[in-house]
């Protein structure tokens, strides 16, 4: 008969293998990602043409030339808009990992309490675009 010392290090020495095991499969995918992004940027180098000419080196945009400077005013309403986009994306994501957990037994209050505290620092930023005037229809 083993001691028991040396039965809960083998134990925990397959448990560490196992833990990190996984992390190997997820390191391997995204080394492989890298390595198919990097072949796929190669052969576009390789196999595209190279022909430069003045049109093609003109900054492009929307198929306008440019004229005049590069400088163009724009509104901060749209930077407004993107912060509102954010506070309800976050929202909207975190809510589905939460109500699964939220689910499981024992974790109902503490994941309540979160649900919660989350939710004052969503209502803090929605309050904060309601004082600047952003909420009003334009």
């Amino acid at each position: 008969m083993r001691e028991p010392t040396v039965v809960a290090a083998e134990h925990a020495t397959e448990h560490a293998a196992d833990y990190f095991r996984t992390y190997s499969v997820v390191g391997l995918l995204a080394v492989l990602g890298v390595l198919f992004v990097a072949i796929a940027f190669g052969a576009g180098r390789l196999l595209r043409p190279v022909v430069p000419t003045p049109e093609k080196l003109l900054t492009y945009e929307c198929g306008v030339d440019p004229v005049g400077e590069g400088w163009a005013h724009t509104q901060v309403r749209y930077y407004v808009y993107a912060f509102l986009y954010v506070i309800f994306a976050v929202d909207s994501i975190f809510l589905f990992p939460w109500a699964t957990v939220f689910a499981a037994p024992g974790y109902g209050a503490t994941t309540l309490v979160e649900m919660f505290v989350f939710l004052g620092f969503l209502a803090v930023g929605l309050l904060y675009a309601y004082k600047k005037g952003v909420l009003a229809w334009t």
